[in-house]
């Protein structure tokens, strides 16, 4: 008697669940159910989006076989943006959910304000990433060009050891290190002697 009891509520529980599947309860958001499933649907999106991008990343290293490009600063730019992305996904999240509208207007205020802040906190920092990224970009010099550059001391001249974010490095001929913020070498006149 008590197995038919429950078999019966399990055929109830599924006839409840085909039935809120026909209805559409399993996306709409105002319902527990579709709040859970859009959430699911969200975090799995999130979750593809970040191994799409890190695997992007590594193919692009793997293909680079010269040291043009600094693997670590890809390695924090990749890992950024997969921040980004899972916070953008939760975001959005949280705006198509009623009951979290006001959390997602809450943590998008959050974040506009933090930026903010930490941008006029790192400004002179945040010009040499930018002025890093647009080096990497553009590629006006390589690693292992010599460079003429005008320096505090007078003009020197150096062969280009390393490019990262934040600064360059040059090594002269009497073995002394040079190292430029990017923010400076993006904005000064450069002379590449080849």
């Amino acid at each position: 008697m008590r197995s038919a009891e429950s078999l019966v509520r399990a055929n109830l529980g599924m006839k409840t669940i085909a039935d809120q599947f026909q209805n559409g309860a399993f996306f709409d958001t105002k319902t527990p159910l579709g709040a859970v499933t859009v959430g699911l649907l969200f975090a799995v999106a999130a979750w593809l989006a970040g191994r799409a991008l890190r695997l992007t990343v590594h193919r692009l290293l793997a293909r680079d076989k010269h040291t043009y490009v600094d693997r670590m600063t890809v390695s924090f730019l990749a890992q950024f943006a997969k921040i980004a992305v899972y916070l953008f996904a939760f975001i959005s999240y949280a705006h198509l959910v009623p009951a979290l509208a006001r959390l997602g207007t809450a943590w998008l205020a959050g974040v506009s304000i933090i930026s903010v802040v930490v941008g006029l906190a790192a400004q002179s920092t945040l010009g040499n990433l930018i002025a890093g990224i647009s080096l990497l970009l553009y590629r006006p010099f390589k690693i292992g060009d010599r460079l003429q550059v005008p320096t505090p001391t007078g003009v020197q001249s150096g062969v280009v050891e390393s490019v990262n974010l934040g600064y360059t490095v040059l090594r002269t001929e009497d073995n002394h290190r040079i190292v430029i913020p990017n923010s400076v070498m993006a904005s000064q006149t450069t002379i590449n002697l080849g």
